[in-house]
């Protein structure tokens, strides 16, 4: 595949699993400065891995959240709550994500991951 093709690919994932207005929003904001990096990211985070069979969203949103938790990126989290719920994550299991990663990653990230979360799910009305 080409990076035309993984660009193309990658754009497609992103809006399923972000949702059109988010990626809309996103693509306002690009400039001459950061547009290979979004460029990038479409053809390597969503055209390579996110597109890949081997797991299933659900289960990669799962990784991704642990993941965002536990290097205390809240923007990153913030945005894979929202990706989370759909892809098929329900917000009890998105709680019980957090306890897990209370756990491994610490305390003060699962707790603030709990206040995020909560933002999100009032935001999305759940």
């Amino acid at each position: 595949m080409d990076d035309k093709a993984r660009f193309e690919q990658g754009m497609q994932v992103r809006r399923e699993v972000l949702g059109e207005a988010w990626v809309e929003k996103s693509e306002a904001g690009k400039t001459d400065f950061n547009k290979d990096w979004v460029d990038f990211i479409c053809r390597t985070a969503w055209g390579d891995v996110w597109s890949r069979p081997g797991l299933d969203r659900r289960t990669r949103s799962v990784i991704v959240l642990t993941s965002t938790i536990s290097t205390r990126n809240w923007d990153e989290f913030r945005i894979h709550v929202r990706a989370g719920i759909t892809n098929g994550l329900t917000k009890a299991e998105i709680g019980e994500i957090v306890l897990q990663c209370a756990i491994y990653a610490g305390v003060p990230p699962a707790n603030h991951a709990f206040k995020v979360a909560q933002e999100v799910f009032t935001e999305m009305g759940i």
